[in-house]
């Protein structure tokens, strides 16, 4: 079986404290968008994972999808399967790509198994893996609160606009983004401000990261200056960062943008 992870954007993201947990309190709009792996799934004598595309750091046997496979075979004692993972959502670009993939699997393996699994129960595994995680097993427009994990559902229709994601050659880690960032709860609620028109967005919705970021990596504010220079009608960084996306009334093309960085255009 054969399916396609897709990536997420943040539309601002608040930090608002530090949990006791070693986690932060965040509030954040999650959207789906049309960058996307491919994940495969056979059944086989032995479990095994292999990869193509985009190199993926770390060890293979730390892999999401390895431990959200051991997850469901401890529940439901599913057989062994051949896992290949073609990796084209950038990675440390506040994309959610390995989360995606980890739900993506999840669904999959419910599907190929029969395991009869709701969302709910689905979330409920994807939690486990990480905090973002939940959100792809729905792949809905969500406000997300807590650690990121707490969804409510939203309004938010973005189809009628062209999105354009940049990734600059920047790798932030989660660290370095969270040993930046000024935690503090602001005046109004990204809750309420999201229902803006979005021509306001770019006066009243934020990514808390972008401050020290920015000022650690100047490519990644030239982007967001270079989006704006473009037409766009709102540009943030996503996530933790390195990727930066502008929303536009129209399609456009970036030569400038293109010459150093890497765009995907009509997500």
């Amino acid at each position: 079986m054969l399916t396609f992870p897709n990536a997420k954007i943040n539309i601002g993201l608040n930090v608002l404290s530090r949990r006791s947990d070693g986690y932060h309190n965040l509030e954040t709009v999650f959207y789906p968008v049309n960058i996307k792996d491919a994940l495969e799934v056979v059944e086989a004598e032995d479990l095994s994972f292999e990869t193509s595309g985009i190199e993926i750091p770390g060890y293979a046997n730390e892999n999401l999808c390895l431990k959200a496979y051991e997850l469901l075979k401890t529940d439901y004692g599913i057989p062994p399967v051949k896992i290949h993972l073609h990796k084209q959502i950038p990675i440390g670009a506040g994309l959610g790509g390995g989360s995606a993939d980890a739900a993506f699997f999840i669904r999959l393996l419910n599907d190929k198994f029969n395991l009869n699994l709701d969302a709910t129960a689905m979330e409920g595994y994807a939690r486990q893996l990480g905090a973002d995680c939940p959100f792809f097993i729905q792949n809905k427009p969500v406000f997300a609160l807590g650690k990121g994990d707490e969804f409510e559902a939203i309004e938010l229709d973005l189809s009628g606009y062209y999105i354009v994601l940049v990734m600059p050659p920047v790798h932030v880690s989660t660290g370095e983004a969270y040993r930046g960032v000024k935690s503090a709860n602001p005046p109004k609620s990204l809750k309420e401000l999201i229902s803006l028109p979005l021509e306001d967005w770019k006066a009243e919705i934020k990514n808390d990261f972008e401050e020290s970021i920015f000022k650690n990596h100047a490519s990644v504010r030239g982007v967001k200056a270079g989006l704006y220079q473009a037409g766009a009608l709102y540009a943030s960084m996503s996530g933790s960062g390195s990727s930066v996306y502008g929303i536009f009334d129209k399609e456009v093309s970036l030569p400038d943008l293109e010459r150093d960085n890497q765009v995907f255009y009509g997500i």
